[in-house]
């Protein structure tokens, strides 16, 4: 019994915190793919968050803000045609995933295309809420969905 409590305590703590890093904000350029040059170009962010991990290329996370509006954005970048936000850990707050899915459903944030094959077979993702807010991700693109 002791062990197994081991056992699920550590595998626990190993898929929530082990394998994550945080990441300065410094370091990480939110780009956007641009309609005229189909090439990732950097977004004007502030406030970024962000976590990542060697142990998968899909547990990147960001959050951020920015003054562009969506209507703005959706005239020069790539839009996203099947947004699936994964979830993220529990503490890192800033990014939720059922509340990010609600928004683009009901159309109070847009999807972009940030970066296609950032890694083999994935993509990185922005959505960008109506109110400036912003949050990354990384999903898994054609190449290895179904």
């Amino acid at each position: 019994m002791l062990t197994a409590l081991i056992a699920g305590a550590a595998m626990y703590y190993l898929q929530l915190y082990a394998f994550y890093d945080e990441v300065e904000g410094d370091s990480v350029e939110i780009r956007l793919t641009s309609l005229t040059s189909q090439r990732p170009e950097p977004l004007l962010v502030d406030n970024v968050e962000a976590i990542d991990s060697d142990s998968s290329p899909l547990r990147f996370r960001a959050c951020f803000t920015t003054g562009s509006s969506n209507v703005a954005l959706s005239e020069e970048f790539v839009l996203y045609d099947a947004p699936e936000p994964l979830v993220a850990p529990g503490w890192f707050d800033c990014f939720d995933a059922a509340q990010v899915g609600e928004a683009l459903k009901d159309g109070t944030a847009l999807a972009f295309l940030a970066e296609a094959e950032i890694r083999d077979g994935v993509d990185r993702v922005v959505a960008v809420f109506d109110d400036g807010r912003g949050v990354a991700w990384h999903q898994l693109n054609e190449t290895y969905r179904d």
